[in-house]
């Protein structure tokens, strides 16, 4: 019987442990766009870019964000959406303010998905190119990784949103999830870009990279344990 107290005594304090966890880092939950939508207080516009009114790109930005427990946009990646846009785009959201979203457990952070539309105003249908993103794509000299990637080693297949100044504004797995982007960008952290260059003029641009993945202790014990 004492042993079975002790047990029970143990996994209490297991649970309290966890709860206390829960309570000080409460998972994230998953909000439609309607009832995300709801909570916003403040939505700063996004500023068109230049480079993309005189070439006529326009459409949607879809980024999926992180609303902190106070309403804050602590996090955003891009979905889809054109680089000169999906720029802009983040740039915007990421002044965005929420109301707070609440439970039974008080204030939580939430995901959802937002949509960031750019439309040209003033210019008539038959005045846009019928493929201005292709048009545009022929002119641009990609980005490029200067880091070498270290050979003999595991990678991780990554889309890379590189600033005009050679920065990594946005990152997204391949293979994975795009709210992965917090494990994406700290294997991207300490690499160096070329940015893209339409012209003279640097300008954002998406760029696939392999970048090698460290194994974790915890992982290669696991495997070893088998």
């Amino acid at each position: 019987m004492k042993g079975l107290s002790f047990f029970s005594a143990c996994l209490a304090l297991a649970c309290v442990a966890h709860a206390q966890t829960d309570t000080l880092n409460p998972r994230p939950v998953t909000l439609d766009g309607k009832a995300a939508t709801g909570l916003i207080v403040a939505q700063t516009k996004p500023e068109y870019p230049a480079l993309a009114r005189i070439n006529y790109i326009q459409g949607k930005v879809r980024l999926q964000v992180l609303v902190s427990p106070e309403g804050k946009v602590t996090q955003a990646n891009v979905v889809r959406g054109h680089p000169f846009l999906a720029a802009a785009a983040l740039k915007a959201v990421h002044r965005w303010l929420y109301k707070p979203f609440r439970t039974e457990r008080g204030p939580v952070p939430f995901v959802t998905v937002v949509d960031v539309n750019f439309a040209l105003r003033n210019i008539k249908q038959d005045q846009i190119p019928p493929q201005p993103e292709e048009d545009l794509s022929r002119q641009v000299r990609p980005p490029a990784m200067l880091t070498p990637t270290a050979t003999h080693a595991p990678v991780k297949h990554l889309r890379v949103l590189v600033s005009g100044e050679g920065e990594a504004l946005d990152v997204n797995p391949i293979d994975g999830f795009p709210y992965q982007y917090d494990t994406a960008l700290k294997l991207v952290e300490h690499c160096q870009f070329q940015p893209a260059r339409w012209g003279a003029l640097a300008v954002p641009w998406y760029l696939e990279v392999d970048v090698p993945v460290q194994e974790q202790p915890a992982a290669k014990a696991a495997l070893l344990d088998r």
